[in-house]
C-alpha cells in the first residue's frame, strides 16, 4: 500500500502541475466548483503522500503546501492564468485535511501506519 500511495501521489502532483501551469484552455473541467476541485486535488495529494511516507508526515505537509504556493506563483507567468492568495488558501486547507486524514487512517487502521513507521520501543 505504501509503495502504491507514493507512486500515485507523485503522479497526481505531476498532473496537478500540468493542469495548473498550462494555458486555461487545457485545464480539465469536472463540473464541480473550482474551489472543490482545488481542495480535493491537494487533499488527495497530501493524503496519498503522507500515507506513502508515514514517518515523514510533517515534511509531506510542508512539501504539499510549498507545491501549492509555487504553482500559484507560476500561474503569474502564464498570460491566461492568475495566481491568487484565496486559491492558495483553499489548497492549503486541502493539504492540511489530507494530511490529517492520513494520520486518522493510520490510527483507525494501524496496519497502514505500521508498514513505513519506525519500530516502537521494545518491551522486555
Amino acid at each position: 500500500m505504501s509503495r502504491a500511495s507514493r507512486v500515485i501521489g507523485w503522479l497526481i502532483l505531476a498532473a496537478i502541475t500540468v493542469a495548473t501551469v498550462a494555458p486555461i484552455g487545457y485545464r480539465p473541467v469536472s463540473g464541480m466548483p473550482v474551489s472543490i476541485e482545488r481542495f480535493g486535488a491537494f487533499a488527495l495529494l497530501a493524503f496519498l503522500l503522507a500515507l506513502g511516507y508515514p514517518r515523514h508526515r510533517w515534511q509531506v505537509l510542508l512539501l504539499t503546501v510549498a507545491a501549492a504556493g509555487a504553482l500559484e506563483a507560476f500561474q503569474l507567468f502564464e498570460p491566461t492564468r492568475h495566481g491568487r492568495i484565496a486559491d492558495f488558501m483553499v489548497k492549503l486547507v486541502g493539504c492540511g485535511c489530507g494530511s490529517a486524514a492520513s494520520l486518522a487512517a493510520g490510527l483507525v487502521f494501524p496496519r497502514l501506519a505500521a508498514r513505513g513507521a519506525a519500530p516502537g520501543p521494545s518491551v522486555s
